[in-house]
C-alpha cells in the first residue's frame, strides 16, 4: 500500500469537505459506540476481564521468545510449516514462494491487515496470480482499487448506492435489471460470485486474531463464514501474521476473546470463531493438503522494551478509532496507511518513521476516549506525546512551531516576567472582544478563528488567582 501520511492535513481537508464521505461517518458514531456500550453493560465483570486480558499480554510479551518456540514446535508437530519473516519484502517473497510451489493460479484471502501492511495482493497479482478478498468489506473495496478506511469495517466510507454501482459495474455476466435496492439483495449477489471463487482457489489466505503456543492453533473470528470457506476448500493454507498475536494457551485466548467482539462490534461473540491446527489428517473430510504460518516481524521486536511497548498488546478491536473525534471527521484514508484512529497514530511511526508519519500523533484532541474503551488499557494519549517528543527532538517539527515553543520556553522560565506578560495578554485579549467577549479574528490564532469564535479571558489568571487564595 502506497503510503501518503506526509499528506495527512491534505488528504483530511479533503475529507472533511466530502458530503458522502460525512455522511458515511456518522454511522461509525451512531453503529458502533452504542452497541459496545450496551454489550459491555450486560456483563457486569467485564472490567475485570479486561485487566485479565491485558495482564496475559504483558506476560506474553516478556517471555515472547519462549512461546513463539512452543509454537512452532506444535505447528510443526500438527504436520505444518513455520516462516519467518524479517520485514514485508521477506513475507511477500515467502508466500509467493508457497504459491508458485502448489502451481496456483487463484488465491482466496479472508480479511488480514497484516496482509495489507506487506502490500501483499499487489505483489502476487503482478507474478499473474488471480486475488480474491472474500470478506463482503475487502471484497467491495477491492473493486473499487482502494484501500481499507477502517480494521473491522473496510468498507465504512462507502453508501449502499455507491456499492450498487460499483457491482453493477464489475458483474458484468448478471442482468442489468436486477434489483439491488436493499442491502441483502447486495449481499446475495456478492456470495454467488464469491461461491465459486471458493471452489477455484488453489491457496486460500488468512490473518490470525490469535496463535495458540499450547496447540499450534491459529484463530480467526468472522461474521460472515469466508474465513472458513478460505482455509478449509483450497489445497494450501497460508496463515500469516505478526509476533504479537501469540497466546500461551486456549483459556488465555478464550479470556480474551470476551473483550474483543464487545469492543469491537458490540456483540457477545463474534459469529464465527474459527480454529485450524495443520493440514487435514488421515480421515478428514475437508482441508488444506498443506498448512503454513509466516510469522512477520516487520519492526515489532524493536518495540520491545521501549516506551512503546504497550501497543503489542493491541487485538485490533477497533474501539479507539470508534470513538476517536479525530478519526470521526476525516475517517480512515486521511491516515495515509494501514491503520487509522489512534492506534494508526501510535503504531504507523513505529513502522514506517516518524519522518513519514508525523502528522498522526498529532492528530490527536487527548480527550483520552481512547484509552478508556481499549479493551486491553493501552495508553495511547501517552505513546502519542512520546511521538511528539521525539519529532521535536528531531526538529521534523515545523520552524514556526519550533520558535513559539521556544519563546513560551523563555518565559516559563522567568515567573514574574511571564505572570506579567499573561496579564497584560489577557487584558488586551479582553479589551479586543469588547461587549461580545468574543474575537472573531485573532492573529497567530487563524486556525481557530477560521471556524469559530474565541472567548476572550475572563477575570484574572490562573496563576493570580492561585496566589491569592493561598495567601488566604
Amino acid at each position: 500500500m502506497e503510503i501518503r501520511s506526509p499528506d495527512f492535513a491534505k488528504n483530511s481537508s479533503r475529507a472533511l469537505h466530502d458530503a458522502q464521505l460525512q455522511r458515511a461517518l456518522g454511522n461509525v458514531k451512531l453503529g458502533f459506540i452504542a452497541k459496545r456500550r450496551k454489550a459491555i453493560d450486560k456483563l457486569p465483570e467485564f472490567e475485570r476481564l479486561r485487566d485479565e486480558a491485558r495482564a496475559i499480554k504483558e506476560h506474553t510479551l516478556k517471555h515472547l521468545d519462549l512461546y513463539l518456540e512452543a509454537y512452532e514446535k506444535k505447528v510443526l508437530e500438527a504436520g505444518g510449516h513455520v516462516h519467518w519473516a524479517a520485514d514485508a519484502r521477506d513475507a511477500r517473497r515467502i508466500i509467493l514462494d508457497i504459491c508458485r510451489e502448489a502451481d496456483a493460479k487463484t488465491v482466496t484471502k479472508g480479511k488480514s491487515m497484516i496482509a495489507e501492511e506487506v502490500a501483499l495482493n499487489p505483489h502476487l497479482e503482478q507474478a499473474g496470480i488471480d486475488v480474491v478478498e472474500t470478506d463482503l468489506g475487502e471484497y467491495i473495496i477491492q473493486l473499487r482499487n482502494e484501500p481499507p478506511s477502517h480494521i473491522i469495517a473496510p468498507a465504512v466510507h462507502l453508501n449502499k448506492e455507491q456499492v450498487e454501482a460499483d457491482f453493477r459495474r464489475c458483474h458484468t455476466g448478471l442482468p442489468d435489471g436486477r434489483d439491488l435496492d436493499e442491502p441483502v439483495q447486495l449481499l446475495g449477489e456478492a456470495r454467488a460470485v464469491l461461491r465459486q471463487k471458493y471452489l477455484d482457489a488453489d491457496v486460500g489466505i488468512t490473518g490470525a486474531n490469535f496463535l495458540v503456543a499450547e496447540t499450534g492453533s491459529s484463530i480467526i473470528v468472522t461474521n460472515e463464514g469466508n474465513g472458513d470457506l478460505t482455509q478449509i476448500l483450497p489445497k494450501v493454507h497460508i496463515v500469516i501474521a505478526s509476533l504479537e498475536k501469540i497466546t500461551p494457551t486456549l483459556e488465555d485466548a478464550s479470556q480474551i476473546l470476551r473483550v474483543l467482539a464487545r469492543s469491537a462490534t458490540g456483540q457477545e461473540f463474534s459469529v464465527y470463531t474459527t480454529l485450524s491446527t495443520g493440514p487435514k489428517r488421515p480421515g478428514d473430510p475437508d482441508g488444506p493438503g498443506d498448512y503454513h504460518v509466516v510469522l512477520l516481524d516487520n519492526g515489532r521486536s524493536a518495540m520491545l522494551g521501549t516506551p512503546f511497548e504497550d501497543m503489542l498488546r493491541c487485538i485490533r478491536c477497533g474501539a479507539c478509532m470508534n470513538h476517536c473525534p479525530v478519526y470521526h471527521s476525516v475517517g480512515g484514508h486521511a491516515y495515509g496507511w494501514v491503520y487509522g484512529g489512534p492506534m494508526g497514530a501510535v503504531l504507523t511511526p513505529t513502522l514506517i518513521g516518524i519522518d513519514k508519519a508525523g502528522h498522526l500523533p498529532n492528530a490527536s484532541t487527548f480527550c483520552g476516549r481512547c484509552e478508556a474503551v481499549c479493551p486491553m488499557r493501552i495508553p495511547l494519549p501517552k505513546m502519542m506525546r512520546h511521538w511528539r517528543e521525539r519529532e521535536f527532538e528531531r526538529h521534523l517539527t515545523p520552524v514556526v512551531q519550533r520558535a513559539g515553543l521556544g519563546a513560551w520556553a523563555f518565559f516559563a522560565r522567568r515567573p514574574r516576567l511571564y505572570h506579567a506578560l499573561t496579564s497584560m495578554s489577557a487584558a488586551v485579549l479582553r479589551a479586543m472582544a469588547g461587549r461580545k467577549g468574543r474575537l472573531a479574528r485573532l492573529a497567530l490564532a487563524r486556525g481557530w478563528t477560521r471556524f469559530r469564535d474565541l472567548p476572550a479571558p475572563q477575570g484574572r489568571t490562573f496563576q493570580a488567582q492561585w496566589q491569592s487564595g493561598k495567601r488566604a
